[in-house]
């Protein structure tokens, strides 16, 4: 029967790999790819300073400054059937998150942990900034190989340096606003 899950995501290409989450795994570094490294970007949008707009076919998070620029945040994002666009806003921050997966999580992947305390071995990474009532979140990784891929749930991850800069920048209260396609 387990092969019927896995199954699915073993015939997966290029970027999207079925890493999953790692519990209790502790990263030497936090090296990405150098394209999806923290950078200021020229972004146009008529979105105020402040807003977060995620595009998760890009795999970029950015956060828009004003002016027409940008920081932009290399992320990782939900596997194919776990990707969802939508406006949100920042309900809630955590420091070093605890981590318990939802029942539906639970479900797909038995052998996960019911609950995990925060720290540097928990998936959930150095911070959790949460989307609203739902149980996604923007958050760090402890599998920093996974920024650039599709892989998650349908949280959004960042490097554990890049969701704490990130954290420290917004409120709660910040909108959130996720897209599936690049805008024309």
């Amino acid at each position: 029967a387990s092969l019927l899950f896995a199954a699915p995501h073993a015939f997966a290409q290029g970027r999207e790999m079925n890493i999953g989450d790692q519990p209790g795994y502790i990263p030497d570094d936090e090296e990405v790819s150098p394209e999806f490294k923290r950078t200021a970007v020229f972004f146009r949008t008529t979105e105020a300073p402040g807003t977060i707009i995620i595009s998760t076919s890009e795999r970029f998070l950015y956060l828009v400054q004003g002016n027409g620029r940008a920081l932009r945040y290399g992320i990782g994002v939900g596997r194919e059937g776990f990707q969802w666009q939508g406006l949100q806003k920042i309900s809630r921050k955590q420091e070093w998150p605890d981590w318990t997966p939802p029942p539906e999580m639970i479900a797909r992947q038995p052998y996960l942990p019911r609950f995990m305390a925060g720290g540097p071995g928990n998936p959930m990474g150095a911070r959790a900034l949460y989307l609203g009532a739902t149980v996604y979140r923007i958050h760090g990784t402890n599998q920093p190989q996974t920024i650039g891929s599709a892989v998650s749930s349908g949280c959004f991850r960042l490097v554990n340096a890049d969701v704490t800069d990130l954290y420290d920048r917004i409120p709660v209260g910040t909108k959130v606003i996720i897209r599936q396609r690049p805008e024309i």
